[in-house]
């Protein structure tokens, strides 16, 4: 199901390439993620949509039997019963495309991912004014 290999310019511009059945399961993962996330700003980062709030949040790509979802390890770590029926890595949970997207889990951690990069850049800019 991966779509031929672009370069894409923005996340529309990604979810167009499919069929109209995965465009809607894409759409619904984007408005979670946007929802969970609505100071991100969208972008294309490594060819895969991806929403960035003081760094890279989360991206997402179609491949050919599932949606990869690619949180960071830490939001991953971070919950652990919530992804253990999926598929994962160190750095990302496959959902099958032939089942719904557990959308629940998928805002936790995002707003999980939100907190930490606020974090991150706040530890940050106290480093840099102390």
């Amino acid at each position: 199901m991966q779509n031929q290999r672009r370069d894409f310019h923005s996340i529309d511009e990604y979810i167009a390439t499919f069929p109209e059945d995965i465009q809607a399961i894409l759409q619904s993962l984007r408005a979670t993620i946007r929802a969970a996330a609505p100071d991100a700003e969208e972008r294309i980062s490594y060819q895969m949509p991806t929403f960035a709030l003081n760094g890279n949040l989360v991206h997402f790509a179609v491949l050919k039997n599932h949606i990869g979802f690619y949180p960071t390890p830490s939001g991953i770590d971070a919950f652990p019963q919530e992804l253990a029926k999926y598929r994962s890595t160190k750095g990302a949970v496959q959902f099958p495309i032939n089942q719904p997207l557990p959308l629940d889990v998928i805002s936790k951690v995002v707003t999980f991912r939100v907190a930490e990069n606020r974090e991150r850049a706040a530890a940050k800019a106290a480093q840099k004014r102390g």
